[in-house]
Formats: structure tokens, C-alpha cells, sequence
């Protein structure tokens, strides 16, 4: 898909991987909608970015959901890509996991996006096609001890879109999948971890190489150039 003048909402668009993908499609000519809890940080960002639009939105709650899709409709009349990428990690062996906490975890990981994807595809369906793309992460394709948690939300999300991508090729809609590696941004910094998990040892965590977020953001722009069914780290 070109990307020049494509209406592109991203989310968790206020750091990491986020920030660098809508700076990138910008850079790209793109008219980026910027969604993230911290409204003065998308809003600073917005002013930086040619005609773009910034709107609070916590992807946990059903009516931000609603709000950041009829505002952005109301600008722009249209939405070509969505690109769900805000979501939260949680560490710690299986016995530990705290339950409500894992409930919030699935609720921005999995239910927002697909929430998100509930409201975008008829929109998408009557204008002529579109693009989802969802960002899971490379845990989803591996069993690394102290992330089954984080690591299940994500394969939740690989099935949603990858199942997506069938039902609506008809439509033409593409619905497509990037598994990031561990990432030089701060989500493990915001991520929940067990008591079990602080105290773990070096050796206990799984260790990746390390990409920056404009790598990944690059990787980003030519998956929705190829349109593949799904992308990885080199």
C-alpha cells in the first residue's frame, strides 16, 4: 500500500516504536492521528507533524475507542491504516502471575485492538479497503520463561489479526502482524513484574539483541508497502 497521503492512526504514539513509526509516515506524507494517554506529549508531537491530529485516548476504555474514531472521521472522512501498537508487558513466572493485573494487561493488548479493529473495518469496508497492522512481538513465537503472560496476549493478537486477514482479504482489507525483538524504549520500564521476577537473577531473563525504535519503524513502513501477512526483526 502507498503510503502518501494515507489517513494513519497510531497508537501508544507518544514514545518508543509508536512516536518513530508516525514520524516516519509523516516524513512519508501521510496525515497522521496521534493516540496515546499523555495529551501534552501527542500534542507537542502533533505541532512537529504536518497536517496531523492529536487525541487523548487510554485503548483500555471502550468510549476513547469511539472518540478517537469519530474524530478522526470527522477530520479526515476516512481512515486507511491503523496501526495498534500501545500495549503494556508483564514478567514473572506462571505461578505468580496476578490475575487482575493480567486482566488489564489483555484488556490494553488484546481487547483494545480488537475493539479498535471493530470500529475501523466497516468504515473500511465501505470506503473501498484498508489497512490494520498489528504489533505483537517475537515472544509470541517462542517460550521464554517469566513472560508466559505477556507473551499469551500476544498470541491472542496474532490470531485475531491473522484470522482477520482471511475474512476480510474479500473486502480488501490487509490485516498484518510485526513481531518486534526487545526494543531500546521504555516499555520495560512500564511493565508489571512480579515480586518473583525483581528479585530474578540476570540469567533468568531471556536476552535478544536489541533493535532501536526507528528500526522497527522502519520495518513498519515496508510492511505496509509489501502488505505481507506478517514481518519480523532481521
Amino acid at each position: 500500500m502507498e503510503i502518501k497521503n494515507k489517513v494513519v492512526i497510531v497508537t501508544g504514539a507518544s514514545q518508543g516504536i509508536g512516536r518513530a513509526t508516525a514520524e516516519k509516515l509523516a516524513a512519508s506524507g501521510a496525515k497522521i492521528v496521534l493516540a496515546a494517554r499523555s495529551e501534552d506529549v501527542i500534542e507537542k508531537l502533533s505541532k512537529q507533524l504536518p497536517d496531523s491530529l492529536a487525541i487523548q485516548t487510554d485503548m483500555r476504555d471502550p468510549r476513547d475507542i469511539k472518540n478517537l474514531i469519530e474524530k478522526t472521521i470527522a477530520k479526515y472522512d476516512r481512515i486507511d491504516i491503523l496501526i495498534n501498537n500501545a500495549g503494556q508487558g508483564m514478567y514473572g513466572p506462571v505461578e505468580s502471575v496476578d490475575v487482575d493485573k493480567y486482566k488489564e494487561i489483555m484488556e490494553l493488548n488484546v481487547y483494545g485492538p480488537l475493539r479498535a479493529m471493530q470500529a475501523v473495518i466497516p468504515l473500511m469496508r465501505a470506503q473501498g479497503g484498508g489497512m490494520i497492522l498489528n504489533v505483537s512481538s517475537r515472544v509470541s513465537k517462542n517460550y521464554f520463561p517469566n513472560l508466559a503472560a505477556y507473551a499469551s496476549t500476544k498470541y491472542a493478537l496474532n490470531a485475531l489479526s491473522l484470522t482477520a486477514r482471511e475474512e476480510l482479504k474479500g473486502d480488501h482489507i490487509i490485516v498484518s502482524v510485526i513481531h518486534p525483538r526487545m526494543t531500546a524504549t521504555d516499555f520495560g520500564k512500564n511493565s508489571f513484574r512480579t515480586e518473583v521476577f525483581q528479585n530474578a537473577r540476570p540469567g533468568d531473563r531471556p536476552q535478544m539483541e536489541v533493535d532501536t525504535a526507528e528500526q522497527v519503524a522502519d520495518k513498519i513502513v515496508g510492511l505496509i508497502h509489501s502488505e505481507a501477512p506478517e514481518a519480523e526483526m532481521p
